[in-house]
């Protein structure tokens, strides 16, 4: 079933061009460096919790909207090894624009498929 890297943050609604053509660029940067499928969803339908919500993980403020992104990857060995080409590859090195979002309030982590229907 493979393996996946998760993501929820805050990205302000002024930046939502700049972060699509981010996403963009890196999508293919992890596809080429063996991800099968790389998503990246704005925020439509997100409720405010009554415990819990993705606005109070991810900080999220007014003015804001939460993405919540997926890359798959064929295994968890294709994404250790996937990451280190990613991280090395020249199209992922700063090029001086302003990075679209604040990268200390994105949660990110790996994960293990269970069930996949």
């Amino acid at each position: 079933m493979g393996y996946a890297d998760g993501y929820v943050l805050p990205v302000p609604d002024g930046n939502k061009d700049a972060y699509r053509a981010l996403a963009e660029k890196a999508s293919r940067v992890f596809r080429d460096h063996g991800a099968t499928r790389v998503v990246e969803a704005w925020g439509d339908d997100v409720p405010d919790g009554k415990v819990t919500d993705f606005a109070r993980a991810a900080h999220k403020q007014n003015g804001e909207t939460v993405v919540f992104s997926w890359v798959e990857w064929p295994s968890k060995e294709a994404r250790v090894a996937g990451w280190e080409k990613v991280m090395a590859d020249e199209r992922m090195q700063p090029d001086g624009t302003e990075v679209p979002f604040d990268g200390k309030r994105m949660i990110y982590g790996g994960f293990t498929p269970i069930v996949e229907a």
